[in-house]
């Protein structure tokens, strides 16, 4: 008599999608994660194959997996194309929105055997269907201002910002934040710090990644300005952690504020 069919054998290089099929699929579905991959802190036995723009794609090949999971902005195209060489199924999101995120989402685990929507997906978008401008619940806005105008620095030495058509700046339009260059032909272009600051942003945000800018090491680049120090990862992770962002992007909104 057999017994239930093996889990799919999964290699993720991306961090957010990592955790998503992680809580989502049965122990040793992920056979291979990056370097980057934290979450959940306990992965089991998967390999860790490389950071995700310079994946060991031998050593990939070698897990035979089943389903590389991949997205179109943090993978080379390049890499891709060497593991579909290796005759592996590759398959690539594109998340530049929160509704993208959520469609994304269920496609992955669709394609990861994952019959049962799971409970932390309703309560990502029960989060953020809550959030409406002008709400202080999540909202570091007052009732007829109800959009402030900031700067997102990514990376500094040299600075480069939040620009047009990203996951992250969707999320912050939703708490009320207005991006300066969300207009910007690039979609993370560097822009000298005197620029920055004479685009007369009323707030800088500052996530913890992919630059972990902290109170010392950042903030003082904006003498004078409101610094809203938040988390990377519910900033610019799709995942499990959609759920608490509203939340916690909020406060730290809102204490910058103060």
């Amino acid at each position: 008599m057999s017994g239930a069919p093996a889990p799919l054998r999964v290699v993720s290089l991306v961090p957010s999608l990592t955790e998503a099929v992680a809580v989502s699929t049965p122990p040793g579905t992920l056979v291979g994660v990056t370097d980057w991959c934290t979450h959940p802190a306990d992965l089991g036995g998967a390999a860790r194959i490389g950071g995700t723009k310079n994946p060991d794609t031998a050593a990939i090949a070698a897990l035979r997996p089943d389903l590389v999971l991949a997205n179109e902005e943090e993978n080379r195209a390049a890499d891709l194309d060497v593991l579909r060489a290796a005759g592996l199924r590759a398959l690539v999101t594109e998340i530049r929105t929160l509704e993208q995120a959520f469609a994304e989402l269920g496609r992955v685990l669709a394609a990861c055997g994952v019959r049962a929507r799971p409970g932390w997906l309703d309560e990502a978008e029960a989060a953020w269907a809550a959030v409406a401008p002008g709400d202080l619940t999540y909202s570091a806005v007052t009732p007829g201002d109800l959009t402030y105008s900031a700067v997102v620095p990514i990376w500094r030495r040299p600075w480069m910002v939040l620009g047009r058509e990203t996951f992250a700046g969707d999320l912050l339009a939703r708490l009320g934040v207005r991006n300066l260059y969300a207009g910007h032909a690039e979609r993370y272009p560097r822009v000298p710090l005197d620029e920055l600051l004479a685009a007369g942003p009323d707030l800088v945000v500052l996530p913890d990644e992919p630059y972990r800018f902290t109170r010392d090491d950042g903030p003082e680049a904006f003498p004078g300005l409101p610094a809203a120090l938040v988390d990377g990862r519910h900033l610019t992770w799709y995942g499990p952690s959609l759920a608490e962002a509203p939340a916690s992007l909020a406060r730290a909104l809102r204490a910058a504020r103060r």
